[in-house]
């Protein structure tokens, strides 16, 4: 099997990357202008707005004479679109938004700058730890943490009352509640769990819940471990879902999850924290719903909760930017107590420990806490952005919803997945 672009790609980076003359891999010598127009790439809509107008005001107030401009890019395609950027001085961003899943990748590629002797001044050892592990690569750390979100879930209380049903304890109960919903309101287009054909990442609670994963070590590389009898079991349970529980299309994506549920088509979903945020935006959301939504942990089978995916985000300096200090000064603003509080007031789980106060003690915040107390991440290989920009499980979760053999498919994702990884 041939590596598909997104890896090639990544294994120009390493090249890249390898041909820079610095001394350590991915360092940059620092220094830079004194003034200078900066961009930042921010992913998706989950930065609030709040906290883009306090970065842009403050770096422009503090730097004289220089600018600052946020771009936002959509996560999809996005490992293609920093390789090919961060391999550029031309094309690159000053300071880059990378999916923590997605940092192992390019902080092994060298493509971020050695921020390790900036730690203190960000944090230190207040800064939540699996992140800071997770970017750190022969002792030296390239990336740090942006914010974090356990996956919850938002349910209907108005639809609960009207079909009986109380909030699930165990992973059984669940399930029969997302049946019943759907069967209670029976629209095609209504979810009583909402899960998009391709959402790979609400689905693999699923697959961990029952024991499975998406890949495991074999000897110093990595295989895939989907056809395991634990991840097919857990993958029939995606399924089920699928066909008895979603009315979301077997094709689409969890990118926009206001839309459908501001408009009655949703009576459960799992999705981050900063959602909520994104539903009472008197603009874009249904404030109006604000006394019908509840959240709770999704429960696992043993009736603690299930090892959802550990969201989040990483910051980094790109190793080619040619403004070094001003970026490593944006970083540092990013890190704030203030911008950290904008982002905890919308939902989203502060990069430091000692903000997570500022989320709050109501509802919503506990169960933040519950769900993180399980969280996982993917499996902790180099190469693990190359699967994500393959849309290998993209393009297995939505076979899966459309009625596909799951164990003729989840053995050809195998196939890919060990290509990729080693």
């Amino acid at each position: 099997m041939k590596k598909t672009l997104a890896a090639a790609a990544v294994t120009a980076l390493l090249g890249m990357t390898a041909a820079c003359g610095s001394d350590d891999d991915g360092d940059s010598s620092g220094g830079g202008p004194k003034e200078a127009d900066l961009v930042v790439w921010l992913n998706g809509a989950d930065t609030p707005q709040a906290a883009r107008d306090w970065l842009k005001e403050t770096f422009e107030e503090e730097h004289p004479g220089s600018t600052l401009t946020i771009e936002e890019q959509e996560w999809e395609g996005l490992v293609e679109r920093l390789t090919t950027a961060l391999s550029s001085s031309e094309q690159t961003p000053d300071v880059v938004e990378v999916g923590n899943t997605q940092a192992p990748t390019f902080t092994t590629a060298g493509a971020f700058s050695d921020l390790t002797d900036d730690l203190e001044e960000y944090g230190g050892d207040d800064l939540l730890p699996g992140f800071v592990e997770a970017a750190t690569v022969d002792g030296k750390t390239y990336a740090v943490p942006y914010y974090a979100g356990s996956t919850y879930v938002f349910y209907r209380k108005d639809l609960f009352e009207a079909s009986g049903l109380e909030v699930p304890t165990t992973m059984d109960e669940f399930i029969d509640a997302a049946i019943t919903l759907k069967e209670d309101n029976p629209a095609p287009d209504f979810s009583g769990y909402w899960l998009p054909g391709q959402d790979w990442r609400d689905g693999a609670a699923f697959l961990w819940d029952a024991g499975g994963d998406f890949a495991v070590e074999d000897g110093d590389g990595w295989k895939g471990n989907l056809s395991a009898p634990e991840s097919i079991e857990g993958l029939t349970t995606v399924q089920t879902l699928f066909e008895q529980a979603s009315g979301a299309p077997a094709d689409a994506n969890e990118a926009d999850p206001v839309t459908p549920f501001c408009a009655d088509q949703i009576g459960m979903m799992s999705r981050p924290g900063w959602v909520y945020g994104m539903l009472m935006d008197p603009e874009a959301g249904c404030p109006k719903m604000e006394k019908n939504i509840g959240v709770f942990a999704l429960p696992g089978s043993d009736g603690e909760p299930a090892p959802v995916l550990l969201g989040g985000s990483d910051i980094a300096v790109a190793a080619q930017s040619p403004n070094q200090d001003l970026a490593r000064e944006v970083v540092g603003l990013m890190l704030s107590d203030d911008y950290q509080g904008i982002l905890a007031e919308n939902g989203l789980t502060p990069a430091k420990q000692s903000l997570a106060t500022l989320l709050g003690d109501d509802e919503f915040a506990q169960a933040t806490i519950e769900a993180a107390s399980n969280a996982k991440l993917t499996p902790a290989a180099a190469n693990w952005a190359s699967v994500e920009g393959t849309r290998v499980l993209e393009d297995l979760f939505s076979q899966i919803a459309q009625g596909g053999d799951v164990a003729e498919l989840a053995a050809e994702a195998d196939e890919q997945i060990t290509e990729e990884l080693n």
